[in-house]
């Protein structure tokens, strides 16, 4: 569980149709998002500042980041897990980032608006489409 357990718990009681693991898995999906872009987060020592443009990532940016970790943690089963959390389009993730922000647990730039998460693919087709099993040699 991340450090903001109890503010999570609160966020879940104010909007009920997210999942508690939806926004913990939102906070997996933009490390792992910042990982593919290069970005290493810093160490526990160093503060950050969730404003500096490093730190920040666009909607499709981010949007892509959930996909591949969806896929990554849940391979086919992701739709099915996605929606017993309350998800079920794009739109639902811009809905879950902005209850962040309210929360003072994400920062944002004056461009994003809960509108850039609209309808921006088929999230069902986007994590079944393509979706190929890697074995691994030994």
């Amino acid at each position: 569980m991340t450090v903001f357990k109890q503010q999570l718990l609160d966020l879940t009681r104010r909007d009920p149709r997210y999942a508690y693991e939806a926004y913990e898995f939102v906070f997996q999906a933009l490390e792992h998002t910042h990982k593919l872009l290069g970005r290493e987060p810093p160490d526990e020592s160093e503060s950050i500042d969730p404003n500096e443009p490093i730190y920040h990532v666009t909607v499709g940016q981010l949007l892509e980041g959930i996909r591949l970790c969806a896929l990554q943690e849940f391979g086919l089963m992701a739709p099915v897990v996605l929606k017993l959390w309350g998800i079920r389009r794009t739109d639902d993730f811009g809905e879950i980032v902005f209850n962040l922000i309210e929360a003072k647990l994400m920062s944002k730039t004056s461009d994003d608006r809960r509108e850039d998460f609209h309808n921006v693919f088929d999230l069902n087709e986007a994590l079944l489409d393509g979706f190929r099993i890697v074995l691994e040699e030994d």
